[in-house]
């Protein structure tokens, strides 16, 4: 059974840094297009970085270009946040598909709890 266990939340001030994990099981992360979604309050969940299987070629919306870093080891796929903005307040989901095409905008299978960030002004 597929389980993906997000951790690293918190709360930061505007221009602070976090680290996002999630933690699957192994053999996911080579065979398994990894992604990044948020979704804050009042709002459509959000498609934030994805990352093709093996970590060859990642992908970002725009509004995070620049500060965001996904990457992944034999073990947890993780998101690196610089420069936090209060705009980025929301709760953050891992997301998992069994395909190679990595884009943010088809359906993904396996969803974590999610980890809420929280950046103050």
């Amino acid at each position: 059974q597929v389980q993906l266990v997000e951790s690293g939340g918190g709360s930061v001030q505007a221009g602070g840094s976090l680290r996002l994990s999630c933690a699957a099981s192994g053999y996911m992360l080579s065979i398994y297009c990894m992604a990044w979604f948020r979704q804050a309050p009042g709002r459509e969940r959000e498609g934030v970085a994805s990352i093709w299987p093996g970590g060859d070629r990642t992908y970002y919306t725009d509004s995070v270009k620049g500060r965001f870093t996904i990457s992944l080891d034999n073990t947890k796929l993780y998101l690196q946040m610089n420069n936090l903005e209060p705009e980025d307040t929301a709760m953050y989901y891992c997301a998992a598909v069994p395909r190679r095409a990595c884009s943010l905008s088809s359906p993904f299978d396996y969803w974590g709890q999610g980890t809420q960030v929280t950046v103050s002004s």
